[in-house]
């Protein structure tokens, strides 16, 4: 399983940046990008506003 950014729909806000417990997402060129170290929980997905992140 993987947490996959929508890039299209990602606003940039950092709330899935606040929301990961393992503190493996960034910012970058205004859009998240999530590190290897996901562990796929869904806590970025649950906190994005703009429904951009999903598990799968």
């Amino acid at each position: 399983m993987a947490a996959i950014v929508d890039k299209d729909t990602c606003v940039g806000c950092g709330a899935c940046v606040d929301a990961c417990p393992c503190s493996c997402i960034e910012i970058v060129d205004d859009k998240a990008t999530i590190g290897d170290d996901c562990a796929s929980c869904g806590a970025c997905a649950d906190g994005c506003p703009a429904g951009a992140i999903t598990v799968e």
